[in-house]
């Protein structure tokens, strides 16, 4: 079984890409507390790459910025490749299926997703057909 869950902040605002065929493709990091306190009394942090597909990628790049929490359940990835340098380099990530957005500010602190709702205009009773 290879599953995970975490829950940490980005590190920098997502960036989307597409590929050929049109689908969108979104990483960021997300930093994770360690659990457990180190020797000098204080939490490490781990840095964790993060890489979301499709609908949800692009989701991602509209609500999540530097900063934001989010919850990622999701698959370790492990791929190697050869750098320019002829070095074998090697890449481990998360390949996430769910993304919750636990917070999303933006810099004034307002919510994005509340202004997408305000932006909602309301429906008077009539015009409804039932």
């Amino acid at each position: 079984m290879n599953k995970v869950y975490l829950i940490g902040n980005l590190t920098r605002d997502p960036e989307i890409t597409t590929t050929t065929n049109g689908i969108s493709r979104a990483n960021f990091t997300l930093a994770v507390q360690r659990r457990f306190m180190n020797a000098d009394g204080e939490r490490d942090t781990d840095f964790i790459n993060v890489v979301v597909w499709r609908a949800q990628a692009d989701n991602c790049h509209k609500f999540l910025k530097k900063g934001s929490k989010a919850a990622v359940a999701g698959s370790i990835q492990t791929r190697s490749y050869d750098a320019p340098d002829g070095t074998k380099r090697y890449v481990t990530e998360i390949v996430a299926e769910e993304v919750e957005f636990l917070s999303t500010k933006n810099s004034d602190g307002a919510s994005r997703a509340n202004e997408e709702v305000a932006k909602l205009q309301p429906v008077e009773d009539d015009d409804l057909p039932f």
